[in-house]
Parts: structure tokens; sequence; C-alpha cells
């Protein structure tokens, strides 16, 4: 088990270096399995999620070179098996983007049901939907999905929610099918675009990127490419965040300043100051954390809501920031219902909170934060409670670090290039 010991109280100054996409990365590292040949990502984060999908691909007759560094080479020329080992899927939830993939190349996928962070359910039946109007049959046990084709794939997909992995799922299934294929309600985030540039580059005809109508005209003989991973705007957001919580000032890129329209919609509406200093540079400037005052009876509420609304990963990070924060919020993530269960953490350490339901809390703020001991629950709840140990008074201990890692590059070396005061040790469990 690894533990972070922050030393609160010191505001964030200077500049920081946004990662890859951590939500990009995993699928293009998925969708280099549709070409024979070798596919270099640039720009790759350094997370451990990137690792373990690196060991499932190598699992299955691929070789990685790169690891650990922001160029990452995924040669597919001895892939050679179909079936996911169980363990090494339920280490990181995205595997479930490897169905398409495998199921275009083999015909046929067993893959372990996918793990990853304790933050609720997440349905899968959206993706079986999706794939078996392309053409496939599922027959799982309680422990693995087993798919294989059977069908002639349909030229019409409508998803019954606009699912992010299961959008991606059918772009990449799409692509490698002599046909043409229209996926309707689709996610439209970021790294769906990315990805969808990615499958351009290979031999695939997209359009309708970053809208809920995307139409692919698909090969069946994709080429490998290079591709960079595009900036990481939720990456940006907990930074932003970060600083503004411990009255701290600082300069973020590179960014898209598209990526970034909601997140500093609602970031101005807590009284956070910004300015772009350049096209793809973001400065945080010092404020007074502070909500407008209320009219028309309006009552202040931030949701969550698929792109281009405010995203579900940076809610967690934003219920800290509402702690430090003069006036009274209701925050409501309607995806995980065990999303907002992490703030029972922050309430040990002073904040004002109230759980309404599994989706709904208010707080009201700002509450003084005072030092504790306590661990990681997820990735985004690790690094909020991170967050408001930069901002508590005194020394605090949090454990299972490794989790905040599996989805933040080098989150020590950058938060301590800002002047926070942050150890990390190895301990015993």
């Amino acid at each position: 088990m690894a533990q972070y010991v922050v030393q609160g109280g010191i505001p964030l100054t200077g500049h920081v270096t946004i990662s890859g996409n951590k939500n990009s990365v995993l699928k293009l590292m998925a969708a280099s399995l549709l070409a024979k040949g070798t596919t270099t990502l640039t720009n790759v984060p350094h997370i451990a999620d990137v690792t373990v999908m690196a060991q499932i691909l190598e699992t299955l007759g691929c070789k990685i070179t790169g690891g650990g560094t922001s160029t990452l080479t995924i040669d597919t020329t001895g892939l050679k098996f179909h079936r996911v080992d169980p363990q090494l899927a339920t280490k990181v939830r995205a595997s479930i983007v490897l169905l398409s993939p495998l199921l275009a190349r083999f015909a046929k996928v067993e893959l372990g049901f996918p793990g990853g962070d304790t933050i609720g359910k997440r349905g899968l039946g959206t993706h079986f939907d999706v794939l078996t109007t392309l053409g496939a049959k599922f027959t799982n046990t309680p422990l693995v999905i087993k798919g294989q084709l059977a069908n002639k794939p349909q030229a019409n997909i409508f998803l019954d929610e606009a699912s992010v992995t299961a959008t991606e799922n059918a772009l990449m299934f799409a692509a490698a099918l002599p046909q043409t294929t229209t996926i309707e309600n689709a996610a439209c985030e970021p790294h769906v675009v990315d990805l969808g540039q990615m499958l351009t580059k290979m031999g695939a005809k997209i359009q309708g990127l970053g809208s809920n109508t995307i139409t692919i005209t698909g090969s069946e003989k994709l080429k490998s490419v290079t591709h960079s991973v595009g900036p990481d705007y939720i990456d940006a957001g907990t930074f932003a965040i970060a600083a503004a919580a411990t009255n701290g000032s600082i300069t973020i890129s590179p960014l898209k300043q598209s990526d970034m329209r909601m997140i500093l919609l609602y970031l101005a509406r807590f009284g956070i100051k910004y300015r772009w200093t350049k096209s793809d540079t973001l400065a945080i400037l010092p404020a007074k954390l502070e909500f407008a005052r209320e009219g028309h009876g309006v009552k202040h509420h931030f949701q969550t809501r698929p792109w281009p609304g405010f995203p579900t990963d940076l809610m967690s990070p934003l219920i800290t920031l509402a702690t430090q924060t003069n006036g009274t919020v209701l925050l409501h993530d309607w995806m995980y219902e065990t999303r907002m269960y992490f703030t029972d953490r922050l309430i040990l350490m002073g904040a004002n909170i109230t759980l309404c339901d599994p989706h709904r809390i208010i707080v009201s703020g700002p509450t003084p934060l005072f030092a504790r001991h306590l661990p990681s629950p997820d990735i985004r709840a690790g690094m909020s409670l991170l967050i408001a140990a930069l901002c508590a008074h005194g020394q605090s201990e949090i454990d299972h670090v490794e989790i905040i890692e599996r989805g933040y590059e080098d989150p020590i070396g950058r938060l301590n290039s800002l002047g926070a005061n942050i150890k990390r040790l190895e301990l015993s469990e």
C-alpha cells in the first residue's frame, strides 16, 4: 500500500503541464488491434491503467515498447488470442472496449467482466445491444462475456443511452466493416472524437464526430498509424480546482479551449477568475470563492450531464471546491449511485455536507478543513481528498494512493512543483 503525507495550507502557484487524456489512451490502445503492424501513440500519460492495458495486449500476443514513457508502440503482428485474462480485465473498466476489436479480428471474444473503481454499477446492456446489431451473439456466464459473430450486421444503430464506451465499441467495430453504419444517440465527448480521428487515419471514413449522429464507412484493411493522444480536460479541471481551493494562482497547458467551456462556466459560478493567456494556456487567478446571489428564486444547482454538459469525473473535485466556497449549493450526479459516498471523509475533515440520497448532496461553505488519516476510495474521490488535504490545517495521510495514480500522471511531482508539500511512502499492509 502506498500513502501520501500532505502538509496543508499552502497556496498552489506556478505552471502545470496537462497529461494526455486518460479516457482516450486506453481506447486508442484497443483500436490498435484493428490493424496489423505497429501503431505509435504519443503524448501517452504515465498512469497505472495504461500499464494494465499494455499487459492485456501483451497477453494477446502484441509486443509493447515504450512503457512508462510518453511514446508507446504496439506491434500487433503476433496477435493470436481472442481471450482476455479475467484477472487483468477486472483491474480496469476500459477493458470492455476490447470486445469490438477482438470480434473484428477473430469473429469471437472472451472477456472477464470489467472491474475498476467502486463508484457504482455501469450497465453493459448497451454494449451488447450495439454489437448484436452489428452481427454478434453473446452467451455470457456470471464471470465471462462470450461473443461470436453470427449474423449479418445492420446499418443503423440507436443507443438507448449516450454511453461513451458503447459508442467507442460501435465506432471500432463499424470501422472494420465494409459497409456504411450510422450511430444515433452517440456520445460526443472529446475522447470519442479522439478515437474517431485515429480510426480515420487508419482508413475509415467518419462523419459527425462531436455530434450525436456519427456515420462510418469502414474497411477490412485498416492500417497502423501514429497518433497523438489529446489533452486531458479532466486533469486540467482538477488542477484548476486545486489552485482555486488553496487560494492559489497557476497556469495550465496545453489545452483545447473547446474542451473547457462547460467546466469554466461552472467554475466561474463558484467565483473563480480565469483568462486565456495563449490559445492553449489557461490562467487561474486569485479570487474570492463565492456563489453569485440567487435571483428569481433560482437555487444554486450543479449537475453532471452528457457532453457538452459538466463531466461526472469532475464532480468529486467540485464537491471539495464547494466546501471552500461561500454559500450553499446542491450537487447532483445522476450517473453513479455511490459517487457521493466519499463525502463522509470530507465531513470528518470538518465539511458541512448533507447527503440527500445516493446522487445528491448539499454543501454549505466555506468551512475550515482539518487534517485526517483517510483512505482513497476511487480515482476521482482520492484526488478530491488530496485537494482537501492541501486545503486543510496540519498533516494528513491518505492511504491506497496507487488508486489515484491509476488515472493521474505523477500527481506528487506536479503538485509539488506548484509548491505543495507531499511525500509518498510505501507501507506494508
